[in-house]
């Protein structure tokens, strides 16, 4: 084989699995990677595919099929500049140039900008699935110019995970569309991750379950509405056994959660859009929380907590837990989804929230059962602000809301930290509220900066200005 009708750069375990998985779908791969040797101990194999193994940017450019279609799967940042740097010089007009990393939604929107000006096409696709995914079917997050996405919808739509909606890959919108859906979705899977974890904690430290039956009320309410890759693989992890101890695995880990920055990522994109997503940044907060043992070590030798309730009703409890996970997994798809539409407004991206929906059914980590309701209300209604607004999704949250402040107070009474429950109920409260006391937050404000407020009775009328000392006020400017 001389030619291939994809370039791959970057062959570790997310791009060996792409290539092996475009070649059973009779997509022909030449391969490219930093570290030659690595290209060439990978074909050599699995001699019997249509894998081209290259070692200059040069002849990799020579072997494809034009228009040339190249995914990098290598780290983000300054890597895909580097690479662009080398590569794109080689391209023609028409080309394509893909970036299948984890890359911040700017740095893509920028790319694109500068590879237009030389006639090129450039695409941000955000990948969810793991190894596992990229092997057997990812969820694809494409973003792109869409002129050029019929170019590759085949190809993508034949490695993709497929539900009986189709194949798991959308094109989102222009530039950076589609890792901005990314990064949202992965700051959603922290806070699935994190509560999770937060009813793992309770059941087992607060209510004294081992993990095999904690594993065991997972998989019960895993063939329920509950029903999740991350509730799956949790079952997995509770059942493993640490050869060394006997004992559970997941006990014999080290308590600090690591994280790569697309989670914080949404956390501050969604301050800067205005967009509130407490579940997403509880989420990431626990993590930092996390890494800083030695200080929590430190602490606990110090400082104690409440004492333990005298009497539980253990299996009262129990039920709540699973209702603060159906409540948290409805806030946190919820405060993404309502990040996604603000983003679109401010980039001009017009996403599809239902489309995202129906590309997270399968292959992606977040795939859940809720995301099937979750399309149907952004089939209904594409402009739902907030999916609470949803009546179906609405009621749902509304009737696990019992649960969720049970399985709070009982973490709270036994001094277990519960942040992103708390920040679910906190949010489902708030946005519930016909009145909040932030009149009392405008009155400071104006206290001592002079910032104005307006009056209940005309809440699109002109400021109202106050002397507070002296009890004046003035309307429509400052005193």
């Amino acid at each position: 084989m001389t030619r291939a009708a994809f370039g791959l750069i970057g062959i570790g375990t997310m791009g060996s699995n792409l290539a092996l998985n475009f070649e059973d779908h009779g997509v022909s791969v030449a391969l490219w990677n930093l570290e030659p040797e690595r290209t060439r101990a990978f074909a050599a194999a699995n001699p019997d595919r249509k894998l081209l193994p290259t070692y200059t940017f040069e002849e990799l450019v020579r072997s494809l099929d034009r228009p040339r279609r190249i995914l990098m799967m290598i780290p983000a940042g300054a890597p895909v500049d580097e690479t662009l740097a080398r590569l794109t010089p080689l391209l023609e007009p028409g080309d394509i140039a893909i970036d299948g990393g984890n890359s911040l939604f700017h740095d893509t929107r920028r790319r694109a900008t500068e590879l237009a000006t030389r006639g090129l096409h450039y695409f941000g696709v955000g990948v969810s699935g793991g190894s596992e995914g990229a092997r057997n079917g990812p969820s694809l997050m494409v973003g792109g110019p869409s002129e050029a996405y019929g170019i590759l919808a085949p190809s993508l739509e034949a490695i993709a995970a497929r539900t009986e909606t189709g194949p798991c890959v959308g094109w989102l919108g222009p530039d950076g569309a589609g890792h901005f859906v990314k990064m949202v979705h992965n700051g959603i899977e922290y806070a699935d991750m994190q509560s999770i974890a937060e009813g793992y904690d309770l059941l087992g430290r607060g209510l004294g379950l081992d993990a095999a039956r904690i594993a065991e009320l997972f998989e019960e309410w895993n063939r329920g509405p509950l029903e999740s890759y991350l509730l799956e693989i949790t079952v997995d992890v509770l059942r493993a056994t640490d050869p060394d101890t006997g004992r559970p695995r997941v006990e014999s880990i080290l308590d600090e959660a690591e994280q790569k920055g697309t989670g914080r990522w949404t956390a501050v994109n969604a301050l800067e859009l205005g967009i509130p997503a407490p579940v997403i940044g509880a989420a990431v907060d626990a993590r930092v929380v996390s890494s800083r043992r030695e200080e929590r070590l430190a602490a606990s030798g110090r400082i104690k907590g409440p004492p333990p309730p005298a009497t539980t009703d253990r299996e009262a409890a129990i039920p709540a837990v699973r209702d603060a996970l159906a409540a948290t997994r409805i806030a946190a798809l919820g405060q993404g989804m309502e990040l996604i539409g603000a983003g679109s407004a401010e980039y001009g991206w017009e996403i599809d929230r239902a489309e995202v929906a129906r590309v997270w059914t399968g292959g992606c980590i977040i795939r859940s059962r809720l995301l099937d309701p979750i399309r149907r209300a952004f089939l209904e209604q594409p402009e739902l602000p907030n999916l609470l607004l949803d009546a179906e999704i609405g009621s749902r949250l509304e009737a696990c809301q019992s649960g969720l402040r049970r399985a709070l107070a009982e973490a709270q009474a036994r001094g277990l930290p519960a942040p992103v429950w708390s920040a679910a109920l906190a949010w489902f409260d708030a946005f519930r509220s016909a009145r909040l006391p932030q009149n009392l937050t405008q009155a400071q404000r104006d206290y001592f900066g002079g910032h104005g407020y307006r009056l209940l009775s005309r809440p699109t009328g002109p400021a109202v200005y106050a002397d507070w000392t002296r009890g004046s006020i003035e309307p429509g400017g400052s005193p």
